[in-house]
């Protein structure tokens, strides 16, 4: 599987931005989506992830209420919608697939299989 994720940018706080991440590749429905972040300095943060299903989301308490994942498997699309950036949301997005399923915490960073390039979202106050 390839991951093309786009849709970052620089937006005033308070703002929104939509990702986009664009799979291609092996079969995308039985994958788990998630998207991470990573700030300058800092590691690799969880900000949510969707079932392959698309039924349910699952969200860092600090994006939950803001952020909103969504996902076609027609188009082999998930998206990321983000509201009411603030500045901390600066960071590098990535998107990123688990196949199967996964005893691992998908929290964890490990427990995906494929990675996206990242796109840089920039909050300015």
């Amino acid at each position: 599987v390839q991951l093309q994720a786009s849709g970052g940018g620089l937006v005033q706080a308070g703002g929104s931005l939509r990702l986009s991440c664009a799979a291609s590749g092996r079969t995308f429905s039985p994958y788990t989506m998630g998207w991470f972040r990573q700030a300058p300095g800092a590691g690799r943060e969880f900000v949510g992830r969707i079932t392959w299903s698309g039924g349910l989301a699952f969200y860092a308490d600090s994006v939950k209420g803001r952020f909103t994942i969504s996902r076609d498997n027609a188009k082999n699309t998930v998206d990321l919608q983000m509201n009411r950036l603030k500045p901390e949301d600066t960071a590098v997005y990535y998107c990123a697939a688990a196949n199967g399923y996964k005893t691992s915490s998908y929290y964890d960073d490990m427990t995906y299989d494929y990675w996206g390039q990242g796109t840089q979202v920039t909050v300015s106050s």
